[in-house]
């Protein structure tokens, strides 16, 4: 293609608009422009070529990302894309694969020869990239199909900012149920909700409640993670955030993806603005909320607001609207499930468990002794106690 007709198909993008606004595609546009104007000018946006390549590392990946995350009218009407979106979607992924395979020396004869600037040929060289993985728009709406697309398409898990935005994780915690020995029977029924919520088909909201410890945390981020590949997406708020849930609905509404909210360590000091928010928004508001979210929230506290001995004292009438203040929240959730703390044979398979996963290579009766005497060191029984037993046996270990 010739490199006047592209610098002119570029300024053309249509379905793929968006992505002018993009760095690498950008500098490409300019580099293509400059060769209409002086060799200084062209110099300039060259130098700003590479030095965008250079930085990006792998321009075919960063393309790719950029149509992946775009939202556009083809994402819009993905389901049945008109035939003129998709010829011109044809003629945006044309342009952008030959912008990748321009290469550093064909460009730079080509400005000397324009420009009348032989100097121009000892700038600095790149390679040509590799082209993106679809050729035309039939193709690019299958990718669309199967990959999702937009904002949320970055990452499996996000964090909600105290500025109400959310940003995506670029390291999530990487565990997985696997990891996370004991609890069977809680760990089933978050899956079968989990898989029933993926399927389209009703499913809960819920509250995992019980000690501290045991593991309802990792459940959660491990249950996603399972399940990542299939769509599934978290997204971690501080209780503090419960007031963005209208902004987050709203962003989360049209996207392909499944998500679950999670409210990690949720409780309430008394009947606050967020403690009624949240009950609005799990049930009983006037907008609801979509279709593709669900609530998984953790709590030490069963029903999620601290009680004092004075709420429960006064006339019967009292104590009652109390009582029922204090579980109206809980109670909205339609699947609670309990960590309690294990008992001593759930304890000790947890240890043999991860001792085995870690290598750790004891008798059974010195392994249960040490993790025992490490227990009542510690705050009690539980899976966190069990962790950090066998991350002191490994130290130990490495120390020998």
């Amino acid at each position: 293609m010739e490199l006047s007709t592209l610098s002119l198909r570029v300024r053309a993008l249509s379905v793929l608009r968006g992505l002018l606004s993009n760095p690498l595609v950008a500098a490409y546009a300019g580099a293509l422009q400059a060769l209409s104007l002086d060799p200084a000018s062209f110099a300039d946006r060259y130098g700003t070529l590479c030095a965008t390549l250079f930085a990006c590392g792998n321009p075919s990946r960063t393309v790719l990302d950029a149509v992946h995350f775009d939202v556009n009218p083809m994402t819009d009407t993905i389901d049945a894309p008109a035939p003129t979106l998709l010829y011109a979607a044809t003629h945006d992924i044309e342009v952008l694969n030959a912008l990748l395979a321009l290469d550093g020396a064909s460009l730079k004869n080509a400005a000397a020869a324009a420009l009348g600037a032989p100097a121009l040929r000892t700038l600095p060289d790149f390679p040509a990239a590799e082209p993106l993985p679809f050729a035309d728009g039939a193709a690019l709406a299958g990718y669309y199909r199967a990959e999702g697309y937009g904002f949320f398409a970055q990452s499996s898990a996000f964090a909600m900012q105290d500025d109400g935005t959310t940003v995506p994780v670029l390291h999530p915690d990487g565990v997985r149920l696997h990891d996370l020995p004991g609890y069977a029977r809680q760990k089933e029924q978050i899956l079968r909700n989990t898989r029933a919520f993926l399927a389209g088909r009703d499913a809960n909201n819920i509250l995992l409640y019980g000690d501290k410890g045991t593991g309802k945390s990792s459940t959660v981020k491990a249950v996603v993670n399972e399940y990542a590949d299939r769509g599934l997406k978290i997204i971690e708020m501080s209780p503090r955030h419960i007031t963005c849930f209208p902004h987050l609905f709203a962003e989360t509404l049209r996207s392909p993806f499944h998500f679950i909210v999670f409210l990690d360590d949720l409780s309430f000091s008394r009947e606050d603005d967020n403690f009624a928010a949240l009950k609005a928004f799990i049930e009983g508001g006037l907008a609801g909320k979509p279709e593709n979210l669900v609530i998984y929230a953790t709590s030490n506290r069963r029903h999620l607001i601290r009680e004092s001995m004075a709420d429960r004292q006064g006339d019967d009438v009292r104590v009652r609207d109390t009582l029922e203040t204090v579980t109206s929240l809980s109670d909205r959730f339609g699947l609670e499930i309990t960590f309690s703390v294990p008992d001593k044979d759930e304890y000790l398979y947890i240890v043999e468990q991860l001792a085995a996963e870690s290598g750790i290579d004891l008798p059974r009766d010195q392994l249960h002794l040490l993790a025992e005497r490490f227990a009542l060191r510690r705050n009690g029984r539980s899976p966190r106690t069990a962790r950090q037993f066998i991350s002191q046996q490994l130290a130990d270990q490495y120390e020998k």
